[in-house]
């Protein structure tokens, strides 16, 4: 794996632990919805993983993560079309599909280390 994809990784990685960390252990979607900072701060951190994913995408087109497009999709959707980012979309992918998504990262990481 090139040094670049390494790097892109470690980023995406940084940012789903920031992630959980924002959230802590007692996730609870009212307070998410109610505190503006937070939400701001989980988007960001959703940009910055669709931004890293775009990159490595750019490097490697084929490269093995599920759900690529879509991750770079909702980077686009958080950035462009910040006035219809929905809060509830944005719980159920913290929610379903980030927990699985972390651990793809991990293993691709630990693979290489």
């Amino acid at each position: 794996m090139k040094d670049e994809i390494k790097k892109l990784l470690f980023d995406i990685k940084e940012a789903t632990d920031s992630i959980f960390e924002y959230l802590g252990e007692k996730r609870d979607f009212f307070v998410y919805t109610d505190n503006k900072m937070l939400r701001r701060a989980v988007e960001r951190e959703f940009e910055i993983i669709g931004e890293a994913m775009n990159n490595i995408l750019k490097i490697d087109p084929n490269f093995p993560i599920k759900n690529a497009r879509r991750i770079v999709d909702l980077r686009n959707l958080v950035i462009h079309g910040y006035d219809k980012v929905d809060n509830v979309i944005i719980w159920g992918i913290i929610s379903r599909d980030l927990p699985e998504f972390q651990i793809e990262i991990t293993k691709l990481l630990n693979k290489e280390s």
